[in-house]
């Protein structure tokens, strides 16, 4: 195959990245007016750079994957170790200070927002990062550390910090992370709300509340109880 032939080979793998991510952030940031726009997301590019950098990483390039790596996170502020494996129509909303590990797996369809982490423990060796399958939403500021899968179509609350295993279609929120609601009925994807999540926290507070008050009623009763039994001792002393 010609110099020729190969350029534009990889003239048309750019442009059909090019197209895919026109559409995913069209159909994931309402913010977007124009596909014009899609230039000026910091996503775009780092995502771009990242798809060039891990072909190199497969050819066992390492130096060349790195530079471009690091070259594209100087740029966007967004760190993709070309060594992690990415599916498509994947989206980084905003994107800055996002950190995605060398063995992190991500399936299709997912999507994080700024500040997230794709970590390990610094404990392991080989499959140190985890795992994200289809449709999975990680919200902003969530850290997710360690060797384990979050099953698809599960949601990552805002700020929390996941150290387990998340079964598919599931909620998790706090910190540590907790599930908190199975069986999600949508795809996050598809609504993209970071928003109308349980909160465990508050719940907790309701349940003590309801607790102290129930405790209250019944030192209550039990106060009404002595002063009748009061009153009929100081009658039967009279009589």
């Amino acid at each position: 195959m010609s110099r020729r032939h190969k350029a534009m080979g990889a003239l048309d793998v750019v442009l059909d990245y090019v197209r895919a991510e026109i559409k995913v952030i069209e159909e994931r940031d309402p913010a977007i007016h124009n596909p014009w726009e899609v230039f000026l997301y910091p996503s775009f590019w780092a995502i771009l750079f990242y798809r060039i950098a891990h072909r190199f990483y497969e050819k066992k390039n390492y130096f060349i994957a790195r530079a471009i790596s690091q070259f594209a996170r100087n740029r966007t502020g967004i760190e993709i170790h070309p060594g992690a494996q990415i599916g498509t129509g994947f989206f980084i909303d905003h994107g800055s200070g996002v950190v995605i590990g060398e063995t992190t797996i991500i399936g299709n369809n997912v999507t994080l927002y700024q500040g997230v982490t794709l970590g390990g423990t610094g404990k392991e060796h080989g499959k140190r990062h985890p795992t994200l399958k289809d449709n999975v939403m990680v919200s902003v500021g969530a850290k997710v550390l360690g060797s384990f899968t979050i099953g698809e179509n599960s949601k990552i609350g805002a700020g929390s910090v996941v150290l387990d295993e998340v079964p598919p279609n599931c909620t998790v929120v706090g910190v540590p992370g907790r599930i908190v609601r199975y069986h999600n009925c949508h795809i996050p994807r598809e609504t993209m709300n970071q928003i109308d999540l349980p909160d465990p926290v508050k719940d907790d507070i309701n349940v003590l509340k309801h607790a102290d008050s129930e405790i209250t009623n019944q030192l209550l009763e039990l106060k009404d109880e002595l002063k009748y039994l009061k009153k009929s001792l100081e009658e039967k002393k009279a009589e």
